[in-house]
Formats: structure tokens, sequence, C-alpha cells
């Protein structure tokens, strides 16, 4: 970032320790695409993104029943390939969801591959990832299929999300006989949200493995927008009062949060750039993924890359938000895949 408010080019990150090389604002299209913004404002974000430097784009099948794949094809086609790092995942239901369109078997993987390269419009991607933990599939037939994948040509790489320490250990272990790269994983990580602290973090910088982060703004928390006494817009997450953003809309959390608008101030940024910045700090991640309804959003999420903040700023954060901080590793759990029905 150049000076105050100008931005200069996106930084780039190494994933992990492989010789990738992605921006370390990647675009994800979770909550958006195919669900809560209509085709053309989707297009249209993924455009600002490209314009802004984004080269990094998240998706998973799971996301609007496979259409947010498609929309990300349809708004990334005639883009030169080599260009651009392609990420999507594999376990949740997708189709009618009947006993083997879910979980990591040999099965769901091959299958599910095919189908998102379809919708992608591409012949492979660049990094395929386990969405959760499978507790009721042997990881080294998960493993196994995963190798399969990356050696037919149709992923250069492998990752994971949300899996604990010990299941990305033996993953790693699987991996390294396999001779496959396990090179990511792709967790929940904000300034609320800390709980890959103490033992994914530490395991992954031993392994050689990055963090690739979602929810910088813990699902719009963190920009401030939702205010202490139920004073949420009424388009936003919070008025639905759905998903992972119910814990966060209590009033302590809210009046602390609105307590970082001063440090952000001070730091001549936004308090969405100041969160996206926060994540850029740990060394262990290589990239923060942002989504957006509006174009615009994409423009101020990006402004974020590059930004240094310095140890007593960082100190100050932590003393803001004591007590709503959460760190306990044990919050990151996969559900049985029985869960599915």
């Amino acid at each position: 970032m150049g000076p105050l408010g100008t931005f200069d080019a996106m930084d780039i990150r190494n994933l992990g320790n492989s010789g990738l090389k992605i921006s370390e604002i990647a675009y994800g299209n979770w909550v958006t695409h195919g669900d809560q913004v209509e085709e053309d404002a989707a297009l249209a974000c993924v455009r600002q993104a490209l314009d802004e430097g984004i080269t990094t784009f998240d998706t998973a099948d799971v996301y609007a029943n496979t259409k947010a794949e498609t929309i990300l094809g349809k708004a990334l086609a005639g883009e030169r390939r080599e260009g651009l790092e392609i990420f999507t995942k594999v376990y949740w239901p997708t189709g009618p969801g009947k006993h083997n369109d879910h979980g990591l078997s040999r099965k769901h993987i091959l299958e599910s591959i095919n189908g998102s390269l379809r919708r992608l419009g591409t012949e492979y991607v660049d990094l395929y990832q386990a969405h959760r933990y499978d507790h009721e599939t042997p990881l080294e037939e998960t493993m196994l299929a995963f190798a399969d994948v990356v050696r037919s040509g149709k992923a250069l790489y492998i990752g994971v999300s949300e899996w604990r320490a010990e299941e990305i250990r033996r993953a790693a272990e699987l991996a390294r006989e396999l001779h496959v790269p396990l090179v990511s994983n792709q967790p929940q990580y904000n300034m609320l949200w800390r709980v890959i602290e103490p033992e994914v973090v530490p395991t992954c910088e031993e392994l050689g493995m990055g963090q690739i982060v979602w929810s910088p703004l813990a699902e719009g928390v963190l920009t401030g927008k939702y205010k202490p006494g139920g004073d949420y817009p009424s388009d936003s997450r919070g008025a639905v009062g759905a998903g992972a953003i119910k814990k966060w809309l209590n009033d302590d959390v809210l009046g602390k949060v609105a307590d970082l608008a001063p440090l952000a101030d001070e730091a001549g940024l936004s308090m969405a750039q100041l969160a996206v910045a926060w994540v850029l700090q740990n060394d262990n991640v290589s990239a923060a993924i942002v989504g957006a309804s509006r174009p615009e959003q994409v423009t101020q999420n990006v402004k974020a890359s590059g930004v240094k903040l310095d140890d007593d700023l960082l100190k100050k954060i932590d003393e803001v938000l004591d007590g709503v901080i959460e760190r306990d590793p044990a919050k990151t759990k996969s559900p049985p895949s029985r869960d599915f029905g």
C-alpha cells in the first residue's frame, strides 16, 4: 500500500511452502453468487476483483447447490487461465442429496471433481479441498482418491478446510507417502475467532501448509455495521439472524467491536480494512477470502493488501476485544456424515 488511501498493487504470497503463488486477498462466493446476489451483480463483482489485482478465486460445489461454481465459471470465461488460481471444494451434499452425494468417499470425490470442472469451465482447478473431515470414510481412501485427482491432471494441489490439527497431521503423512502436494487448510479466522492459533497454525507451520482464511470480517460484524441493541440493517445477514453470525450478535461483542473504530481511524483504515489486514499479519496465513455483493466492496477490501499493523496497534486490538475472543481449538469440528440424512 502506498500513501494513505492509495492502492499500488496486490501483494502475492506463496501458498504454504509450495511454489504456488496466490493473491493475498482472494475472492470467494460462499453466500453471494447464486444465492443472495443476482447474476449480473455477481459477474460485476468478479470483474471488479480482477481489475483490483485479485487472481485467486475460491468456491465450492455446495455453494447455492452448485450454482455458485457455474456463475464463477461464467465470470472468468475468456480470462487467461494461467493467470488465475481457481479453488473449489468437495464434501457437503449436492444434487438430490442421496447417500453417495456427500462425504469424502472415492466415489463422491471422483464424481464431484468432474462436475466442478464442468461448471467452472476449466480443465483443472489449482486447489481441490476437502470441505470437512469425513468420519465415515477411511482417510486412506480419501487421500488416495485425491492423489488420483492430482495425477489425472484435474487438480494441481490439494487442501483441507476446517480440519483439526491431528487430522491434518495424519493427512500430511499419507500425502507424503502418495507424493501429492497437500498445501493448505481453509479455516474460519478473524479477530474474534482465533481457534486455529493454539494447535492448527503450529502444526501447519511445521508441515509447510498455509491458511486460506474465510470470514475475516466475522460475517460482517467487524465492519461495525451491527450496533448494540439489535439495530441491524434490514438487508443484512444479522437481520435474518441465521448461521455463523448468531454467536456474535450480542451487545457485549458488538459494544467491544464498536470500540475498534478509533483504532481503525488512527491507522487510516476502515474497520473492514483493519479486520482483513489483521488476519494477514499472521505469517501462516497465505490469503484472506473476501466476498462482496457490490463491486465497491471489493475495491475497499483490497486496500488491506500490503498493510502492516504495528505491535502496539495489535496489542490495543487485543485489549479492546478481551473477553469476547474465542480461542478454544475444540471448536473446530466436522459433523458426522450421518447428519446429512
